[in-house]
């Protein structure tokens, strides 16, 4: 298999988040490239490994047991049977079935693994791995049942499994068992030699394909963040000045916290809406012979806020050290054991151990639930008429005095109960899964790093936090309705997007299908694509 320039490479060294999020959503291809010399390099640790397997020594999982069986040696003769007997064993995972999506990122990652030349694994099936990806046939994988580290075992045995012909894979819109699929596009089932059912579910390719995903939704969510509270500054009528670069560049330069104050910065230029500090205080004017005064202005913004580049900083700056761990995880030998053709030595260790991603996991799902409460308390600002700065209660439409409808409309109130609602589920979720290292596998794994489970339960913050985001965001449009939305600056491009798919709030309706939209425009790119070319725009 020959790469072009329309493939996504799978090379061992390169691969990105980005292009696996193109692979796992948009259906990219992928190829192996020529001439970087993976051919040669997978061959060669072919070639040791049988050379060590004549020699008749003990090798872990190739001819003794896996785990605590690893004192029990068995003929080299028995060595692919036990292979295949291993993926059989495994086949105890459980729960939902992994969207398609994600099973696709577990198998692109666990195909870039491998072609590193370390894991002693034929060509022609790391070549079948993108094979299926690129027909369409994608195992399915059911979620629970890892412990991240020796690997996620059980998850990736159904990987394995789809090259035997075995249990089920996604193809043609359906579930369908896998040697029909197989069959469908003309292939035949593989076996295993030694070491290559081992080399396929001892690694992290699960926990990374789950995690790859959630991390790029994630920094959509960062910059959504910038935008709702950009235009929350704009209907509060708030003060921009707290986003200014004195605060945040020169008097406490976290990078993060300067990029989204920069944001908010860029967003709020050409606003009649949010006020400068001077502004403010103008407005407040001075004390002149009196011991005390009531001001008639505030001029300080609430903490969420105010404070809101401290927090989304937070997010930005997690998403950085995040990518950067995933992708050298994505792009590194995971299984064990490892062989290194230069010196002739084979090397048992613990590169599949997840404990990078399982940190970068819990962090990232803290920070993307501390954006979700972020959001819910700027809604809580804009809906209540105690601090909404004369905007209507939770939004409701302005009606003439003596409208026969005058006091039935609730506008926002249910959305807001349903945006707390998620944001406490988010919150409850912080708990880190580092902290929940078990000892299992008869004592031998005994020290593990909940990987898998930990970027599970961040894909799964996301996906409520995107939904507080599409929440707050209608709430903000709305405002900007009542306010007068030409008003708005640079978010007007955001405000438009919405309202080309969901008309204002004229009168109380349900409004779950309208949460559902914005969460598609954002999940499919098109909510903040005007946004990001322009601040890519300026950047260069």
């Amino acid at each position: 298999m020959s790469s072009s320039t329309d493939n996504i490479a799978v090379d061992g060294e390169s691969l990105t988040l980005e292009e696996i999020a193109a692979v796992a959503r948009e259906n990219e291809s992928t190829a192996i490239p020529d001439g970087l010399g993976i051919y040669d390099g997978m061959e060669a640790s072919i070639d040791l490994r049988n050379e060590l397997i004549d020699q008749g020594v003990p090798l872990y999982g190739i001819t003794t047991g896996f785990g605590d069986s690893v004192h029990r040696q068995i003929s080299p003769d028995k060595a692919a049977e036990l292979q295949e007997r291993q993926i059989r064993m495994l086949g105890a995972a459980v729960g939902d079935t992994l969207p398609r999506e994600a099973a696709r990122a577990v198998t692109l990652i666990r195909a870039n693994n491998l072609v590193r030349g370390h894991s002693a694994i034929r060509v022609e099936l790391v070549e079948r791995l993108i094979e299926m990806l690129n027909c369409g046939i994608v195992p399915v994988i059911p979620q629970e049942g890892s412990v991240g580290a020796s690997g996620d075992l059980a998850p990736l045995s159904y990987v394995a499994a789809a090259l035997l012909g075995d249990r089920e894979v996604y193809y043609d819109g359906e579930i369908v068992p896998t040697e029909d699929a197989l069959e469908a596009e003309g292939l035949d089932p593989l076996n295993f030699e030694a070491k290559e059912g081992l080399a396929l579910v001892n690694g992290t390719a699960y926990m990374t394909g789950v995690g790859a995903l959630a991390t790029v939704d994630a920094r959509r969510l960062a910059l959504l963040s910038d935008v709702c509270t950009a235009m929350a500054t704009e209907v509060l009528n708030g003060i921009a000045t707290p986003f200014d670069s004195f605060i945040h560049d020169e008097a406490k330069p976290h990078d993060g916290q300067v990029q989204s104050a920069a944001n908010v910065r860029w967003l709020l230029e050409g606003s009649d809406l949010a006020n400068s500090y001077d502004e403010v205080v103008d407005k407040a004017g001075t004390i002149e012979d009196e011991d005390f005064r009531e001001l008639s202005v505030n001029i300080q913004d609430k903490y969420s806020l105010r404070c809101a580049p401290h927090f989304s900083g937070v997010l930005w700056d997690t998403l950085e050290w995040t990518e950067e761990w995933l992708e050298t995880e994505v792009n590194s030998s995971n299984d064990n054991p490892l062989f290194d053709v230069d010196s002739r030595q084979v090397f048992s260790g613990g590169n599949f151990a997840g404990g990078h991603v399982a940190l970068a996991m819990d962090s990232l799902k803290n920070a993307v639930a501390s954006i979700a409460d972020l959001l819910d308390r700027q809604l809580e600002l804009v809906v209540d008429e105690k601090f909404n700065h004369g905007l209507t209660p939770n939004l409701i439409p302005e009606l003439p005095e003596g409208h026969p409808e005058e006091g039935l409309n609730h506008g926002f109130k249910g959305m807001q109960i349903v945006c707390s609602s998620l944001t406490a589920e988010a919150l409850n979720m912080g708990m880190p899964m580092t902290a929940f290292s078990r000892s299992t596998e008869a004592h031998n794994q005994d020290k593990v790093s909940m990987g898998a489970t930990a970027a599970r339960q961040t894909r799964d913050v996301v996906d409520l936090v995107e939904k507080v985001a599409a929440i707050h965001l209608l709430a903000l449009c709305q405002a900007a309705d009542l306010r007068g939305p030409d008003q708005l600056g640079r978010t007007k491009a955001v405000y438009d997007r919405v309202r080309e798919e969901i008309p204002p709030l004229d009168e109380d309706r349900a409004q779950d299908a309208d949460i559902e939209a914005v969460v598609e425009l954002l999940r499919d790119g098109t909510l903040l694509a005007d946004i990001e070319a322009e601040l890519a725009a300026g950047s260069e």
